[in-house]
């Protein structure tokens, strides 16, 4: 084994010697941190490379003593392309916009780069109409282009973070920056929400692949890197007609939250925060990134878009960021006592632009201009705010750049997807690919075999590329969307036919002639954000269909290459002892090609390259090691941070490594409804398909109608009628799917407390849902028909009865739901997931 030299952060070093390694300090023990810490040397002052322009600075003061409150409210406001039109802009002039995941120009997924370029236009041309507005100030379009122009049917689809971090080469990921950003200016578009620069501590996180590495020394390196790559640096080639605005991302320790859990709670001292969550601000900030995005997250319980004292004490104060701050998707939304149409709560801790898709942008514009002119906004704070969106576009020379259509890469159909920019994908695949295992130097292969490509991922340029691809969550996409890509499958195929050998395709795994070896191409499906999140590192738990091919194969003499697709480290001792070889190939994007370069040899039988990728993250030992860092003084893994096999060395990995294991807890019970939705769950209503959040104690939606009343203490229980006038529901969801795979492990249930009051009509329907044609709607009426009416009553839904019904316990969005059409009332007053001695029989059979 040949350890990469990863560079070791020293402020590792500093934990250890400290004995602070690994800690996750309660949020007692954090209380103590206030603005007043500001004087300490935690945070430091920032070397920034793009000096204040005292002639800049002059025009922005002759534009803001021009502007008008509403116009400069517009600056501040920026919609998503879903919910404006162009004659919005021309009438308020937002100082920007975006399109989220999954958003194109004309809602066309299949929107050409030309149909991206008029709308660019028509939205700047409309922006400097002050006709309507009576200004004439740019606006600017952002995307999340995470790897690659990822929005784009053809553009080149580069290896999610986690690959690269494999690779540990700021080079290629400036190369990839540069590539990225010609892509994106060939669509029109000024800025760019990149680079990601979370250091995840706990690989349950779904965001885990957006993270580089568990060192945050690697963060802050690609941090710098990725920001010079799309900007360029500060000079003659700073944000000219080959850079793009830059932004990044999420401050501050989305990385960190308690479980994993994505936009939770970041528990850690303020030392801790800086040390490791806030060294990617420091590459990136020094590299001259313009802006940064607020995270989803809380630190020690205070929601980082209302923190005044990180946003504007720490890193406007301390660390001198003059660029501006925006807010991620409606995450002013979550600020205690704010709305996502009203929250003056935001701007006074430091936001200056408030990222508000959906209708929403409206009424916050009104409610903000109200708010500055009875003074809870001070002027003096909407006048910093404009003034940074302002010198950001004037840094970036958007008043002097002509309109989108007429700048020099506009167009260009010849960038999206560029063979030179595929071509530095296919080099990103090759250095991120991490060999784990090589029994009998399996490895490399000679192309003159006969070679079964087996797996679900085999020939899948989806699932290889992951979340953020064309839709938000990567998935509804084929090859087909894929123009110019190549899965892993093809890659093979096209090197070992050209050498006279034979590559065959068998998703199951299935031959009619025995093949000389068998690579399997296995791992997650694609998701993003808190879709992703899981509560345990065991890969396929409870379903285990790829190991079953990996034994299959090997039950029938052939060697077996596992090739392992995936946004993290995860359990995979089964699947290891199943398999010769294995590699770790992370989420490699659309240049699949890459892997066959590396496992195998060319025609004349020599290595075209080795493996030089190594552990960004440390690998699992066992299910529960999520929260696995090199610089814990615990510190097991299966395989450490930095590990990697070159071609050559001998294997480590035996083939009997343990399969079972118990866990290292017991499963706590999951409520739902306690006096009140526990989070992450929320109480919905929907009547004749609309829904409505749950927001008040007494609420109506068309056929369905709620309100609380005291059972045995306040409010702690909810009635619902249902009028029968049109199909009604309630129902508990969360905005993220919950993976409550544990409650397969042990007898549970799903409990519920309810009152039935009156007749129970004849279809009362039990609702869950796990996905698109995943989930049940059961009739449960003759259950509570035999409920005595107008008493509390306990009903137990088994989980094995729910599985058994269709409910996928990795994903669960509606965990109890009621519907009917008919007029009928019920009462709740709790809810949980909780596992049970003795399990009743199931309603449904």
């Amino acid at each position: 084994m040949k350890l990469k030299k990863f560079p070791l952060a020293t402020v590792y070093v500093a934990m250890l010697s400290a004995g602070l390694a690994g800690c996750s300090p309660a949020v007692e023990e954090t209380e103590t941190v206030t603005a007043d810490s500001a004087q300490n040397e935690i945070w430091p002052q920032l070397k920034l490379p793009v000096a204040t322009d005292p002639a800049l600075e002059q025009r922005i003061d002759d534009m803001l003593g021009r502007m008008t409150l509403k116009q400069k409210i517009a600056q501040v406001i920026q919609p998503e392309i879903r919910d404006i039109t162009v004659e919005d802009m021309r009438k308020y002039g937002f100082g920007s916009y975006l399109n989220g995941g999954g958003a194109f120009p004309n809602n066309d997924k299949y929107a050409t780069p030309d149909d991206w370029v008029a709308l660019a236009d028509a939205m700047y041309q409309a922006s400097v109409d002050d006709s309507l507005d009576g200004i004439a100030i740019p606006t600017m379009w952002g995307t999340d282009a995470v790897h690659g122009h990822n929005n784009v049917i053809g553009a080149t689809i580069f290896p999610h973070n986690i690959g690269l971090g494999a690779a540990n080469n700021p080079d290629l990921i400036r190369s990839i920056a540069r590539a990225t950003a010609k892509e994106v200016m060939a669509t029109g578009i000024d800025w760019i929400f990149a680079p990601t620069v979370a250091v995840a501590r706990d690989d349950r996180w779904g965001r885990t692949y957006e993270s580089y590495s568990e060192d945050p020394q690697i963060v802050k390196n690609y941090a710098a890197s990725i920001v010079a790559g799309l900007q360029g640096t500060p000079g003659a080639e700073f944000l000219g007609d080959y850079g793009v605005i830059s932004t990044v991302k999420h401050f501050v320790g989305d990385g960190g939250t308690t479980n994993g859990t994505d936009q939770g709670n970041t528990e850690v001292s303020e030392q801790e925060l800086f040390d490791i969550h806030a060294q990617g601000y420091v590459g990136g900030l020094e590299a001259g990134a313009q802006t940064v995005m607020a995270s989803f997250n809380s630190w020690n319980g205070q929601k980082i878009h209302g923190d005044a004292y990180l946003l504007n004490d720490v890193l406007k104060g301390k660390m001198g960021f003059d660029g501006f701050v925006v807010g991620d998707w409606n995450g002013h939304g979550q600020i205690p006592g704010c709305t996502n149409d009203n929250c003056a709560q935001a701007m006074n801790a430091g936001l200056d632009v408030y990222m508000v898709p959906t209708q929403a942008w409206k009424p916050l514009f009104y409610n903000l201009v109200e708010q500055v002119e009875q003074g809870i906004i001070p002027m003096s704070r909407l006048d910093d705010a404009v003034r940074r969106v302002l010198r950001v576009k004037l840094r970036a020379g958007l008043f002097d750049k002509p309109s989108p259509a007429a700048r020099e890469l506009s167009g260009d159909r010849s960038l999206i997807g560029a063979a030179e920019h595929r071509e530095i994908a296919r080099d990103a695949v090759r250095q991120s690919l991490v060999l784990l295992k090589n029994s009998g130097q399996l490895l490399p292969l000679e192309p003159q075999s006969r070679i079964l490509v087996a797996g679900p991922a085999a020939d899948n340029i989806g699932q290889q590329s992951g979340g953020w691809t064309i839709s938000w969550q990567g998935t509804g996409n084929t090859n087909e969307d894929f123009p110019g890509g190549t899965s892993i499958y093809v890659g093979i195929k096209a090197q070992v036919e050209a050498a006279g050998g034979v590559a065959e395709l068998n998703v199951a795994g299935e031959f009619e002639q025995k093949p000389d070896v068998a690579i399997v191409v296995f791992g997650e499906q694609p998701y993003a954000e808190g879709n992703g999140d899981l509560d345990n590192l065991d890969y396929q738990r409870g379903n285990a269909t790829d190991l079953a091919l990996l034994q299959k194969l090997k039950a029938q003499g052939i060697p077996v290459v596992s090739i392992f697709i995936s946004g993290r480290p995860l359990w995979v001792n089964p699947e290891l002892n199943a398999s010769d070889a294995f590699v770790a190939a992370w989420l490699p994007g659309s240049e699949g090609a890459g892997v066959a370069d590396v496992i195998l040899r060319n025609a004349e039988g020599e290595i075209q390259h080795d493996f030089v990728g190594r552990l960004p993250f440390s690998w699992p030992a066992t299910p529960d090691q999520a929260v696995l860092n090199f610089d814990q003084a615990d510190y097991a893994p299966l395989l450490s941070y930095g590990f990697g096999l070159s071609y050559g060395e001998p294997s480590t990995l035996a083939d009997d490594l343990p399969e079972q294991f118990a866990g290292a807890t017991a499963v706590e019970e999951v409520v739902i409804f306690e006096r009140a939705p526990q989070a992450p769950w929320l109480l919905e209503l929907t009547s004749a398909g609309n829904r409505q959040a749950v927001a008040s104690s007494i609420q109506e939606n068309g056929a369905i109608r709620t309100r609380t009343f005291d059972d045995q203490v306040q409010e702690d229980a909810r009635r619902f009628e249902f009028s029968g006038e049109a199909v009604a529901s309630f129902s508990f969801t969360t905005p993220f799917p919950r993976d409550l795979r544990a409650f397969t492990e042990q007898p549970s249930a799903l409990s519920v407390t309810l009152m039935r009051h009156g007749e129970v009509p004849a279809e009362v329907y039990l609702t869950q849902y796990c996905g698109d044609n995943c989930g049940l709607r059961e009739n449960i009426a003759a259950q509570l028909a035999s409920l005595p009416a107008d008493e509390w009553q306990t009903v137990q839904f088994p989980i094995s009865c729910l599985t058994d019904a269709g409910l996928d316990l990795q994903q669960v969005g509606v965990v109890f739901g009621i519907e009917t059409d008919a007029a009928f009332a019920l009462s709740i007053n709790d809810i949980r997931i909780q596992t049970v001695t003795e399990s009743q029989a199931c309603p449904f059979n």
